[in-house]
């Protein structure tokens, strides 16, 4: 079936089953299509609490289909490849972090989206990177934090709000890990009228050379606002497809990998795991499906909401 075809049907069966397809920005152009709303994390999470569809599809990794089910634990949620997981959210595996949690109970936990459910029930507050700063800046500055999963971003957020008592958790993601500085500089070199733009999961020193640092709505907005024509992108290399979108006449470039590779860029292998087919698939099996005990996702609930009402 050629993708054209492939797509109809997709949409088709959506309608006919009142199904809703959520797209991260990392996925692949064709699921993007078919997508219902594309967007990050914080937007996809809002999306998926406020739907009245009956079967959420939900294109991305393991743990962002999670969420969508603790916030509607009713529903049926579907994740196109139960094996798209995440190497930010196994960083952090529960039994280690449920001892840090006891070892410093004086802290304030707040765990950014990127991590299991059951990390999730255990944490005070969740974040994402769209809403990090706005939600530190709520706390008492004389209140610890433990922050979790992602260092690079605790670091960033350290800085960024001057909190000197926040305890950070050390996990990292592969794809923000892997920004080349060498290639990046060759890169300002022939191009030094391009503007430099990071997602804050990024290496430190790579975050200092950007002219803005943003979750991936973020960037798109900076890109849009820029007058600038020409911008070299660090994050995963999907979002450049919805981000062109918005700017068909300016140049962007995907800021190089330490390892070659076919598209010269950063690329999450488990995003790539879902595809198109395997979307339509899991429309008419109706699986895989997120399954999680109602203690668990109860629990995980609390968080979230907290983040949706501190946003």
């Amino acid at each position: 079936m050629d993708i054209t075809a492939l797509k109809n049907k997709t949409l088709s069966l959506k309608k006919e089953k009142n199904a809703i397809i959520l797209a991260h920005y990392y996925q692949e152009p064709d699921i993007q299509d078919v997508a219902d709303y594309v967007g990050d994390s914080l937007g996809l999470s809002q999306e998926a609490a406020k739907t009245d569809a009956d079967i959420i599809v939900f294109a991305g990794v393991h743990f962002m289909a999670e969420t969508a089910k603790i916030l509607n634990p009713t529903k049926k949620v579907l994740l196109p490849d139960m094996e798209a997981g995440c190497s930010l959210a196994d960083s952090c595996p529960p039994a280690e972090f449920k001892k840090m949690r006891e070892a410093h109970l004086d802290h304030l936990s707040i765990t950014y989206i990127n991590c299991s459910a059951e990390i999730k029930a255990l944490t005070d507050i969740v974040c994402t990177s769209s809403n990090a700063v706005k939600i530190i800046k709520q706390i008492p500055e004389d209140q610890p934090i433990l922050f979790a999963p992602d260092k690079n971003l605790g670091m960033y957020l350290k800085r960024l709000t001057g909190r000197e008592n926040m305890l950070i958790w050390d996990g990292a993601c592969v794809v923000h890990e892997a920004f080349s500085l060498e290639k990046l500089n060759y890169l300002f070199k022939k191009f030094p009228e391009a503007e430099f733009i990071a997602h804050p999961e990024s290496d430190p020193r790579v975050l200092d050379r950007a002219v803005y640092v943003g979750s991936t709505s973020g960037l798109i907005n900076y890109v849009k606002k820029s007058p600038s024509m020409v911008f070299i992108v660090a994050t995963e290399a999907g979002i450049l497809y919805q981000m062109q979108k918005e700017v068909p006449g300016k140049k962007l470039i995907p800021a190089p990998a330490f390892e070659d590779n076919a598209c010269a860029c950063s690329e999450c292998p488990f995003m790539k795991m879902n595809t198109l087919a395997k979307l339509y698939q899991c429309l008419i099996d109706e699986k895989p499906e997120i399954i999680l005990s109602s203690d668990l996702m109860n629990q995980a609930r609390k968080p979230i909401l907290r983040m949706l009402s501190l946003s």
